[in-house]
């Protein structure tokens, strides 16, 4: 499978807009300009013969978000991932593996290849994160922007530990992104250990009767099913499982210290 049609395929909203043009960037003449079906890679570039589809998609988007493809999802991941692993200034070798790992869990081998030869372009960039992320969340659903958040703290914390440049830099993606404070409190709490980190998972205080800790595990399990991401397909739903589960230790954690069932 070419490059150009391994992109250009798995791609819908992601074609335009500044991920678009950081995506057309990075891709250069390293392929061609059309798929194997003579679809253009990033759109006609000829002035006047076709409508930026970003642009299209964002008018739509006022009435009906656009469904994230498993492309749109990836190509974010590793614009976001490049500006996370930059954060401290400089690219530990550790956080570049946890990244190849990750895509060749998701996808395979072959397709994570690509994905990492498109990451290490784009790192050569400087990114507007604002810009970026402002696309991901008028066209990305909820769900899939806090997957996005989870695997971000997943890099930062590859090489074993947090630093607070790559901490800011999450924070920050976190509300360009549209994701509230409480939903980043909960996914960073999944990252670290401390007695009440339980309880920040759920999304609650210590403080809570035993009735307010169980409505809100369903409301949190419900948040993080991987059935939420289905639409990204499998190989999302079970990174998005990790997520569950830490949830559903985070209650069991609950549940054996109060004692009750």
């Amino acid at each position: 499978m070419s490059f150009a049609k391994w992109i250009g395929g798995a791609l819908g909203w992601s074609f335009g807009g500044p991920i678009g043009a950081i995506i057309g960037l990075a891709i250069g003449s390293f392929v061609d300009n059309l798929t194997g079906d003579g679809t253009p890679l990033l759109g006609d570039r000829q002035a006047g013969r076709r409508q930026d589809p970003y642009r299209q998609r964002r008018t739509q988007s006022r009435t009906q978000r656009p469904q994230t493809q498993s492309g749109d999802f990836e190509v974010s991941l590793l614009i976001l991932a490049s500006v996370v692993i930059k954060a401290d200034g400089k690219q530990d070798q550790r956080e570049l593996d946890f990244v190849r790992q990750q895509f060749a869990n998701m996808y395979g081998k072959d397709r994570a290849n690509k994905a990492f030869e498109l990451f290490k372009r784009i790192s050569k960039q400087d990114i507007s994160t604002r810009q970026v992320c402002l696309q991901i969340k008028q066209m990305m659903d909820h769900a899939s922007r806090l997957q996005l958040l989870h695997f971000l703290f997943g890099i930062a914390k590859a090489d074993g530990l947090v630093t607070e440049d790559e901490l800011r830099q999450i924070y920050t993606i976190t509300g360009y992104l549209g994701i509230s404070n409480r939903d980043y409190q909960s996914i960073k709490a999944m990252f670290y250990n401390s007695s009440d980190n339980a309880y920040k998972i759920l999304e609650i205080d210590k403080s809570v009767s035993d009735d307010e800790v169980k409505k809100a595990y369903r409301t949190m399990a419900k948040k993080y099913h991987p059935d939420r991401v289905g639409h990204l397909g499998k190989e999302h739903q079970e990174g998005a499982e990790a997520k569950f589960r830490q949830v559903q230790e985070a209650y069991e954690h609950i549940q054996k210290e109060r004692g009750f069932k």
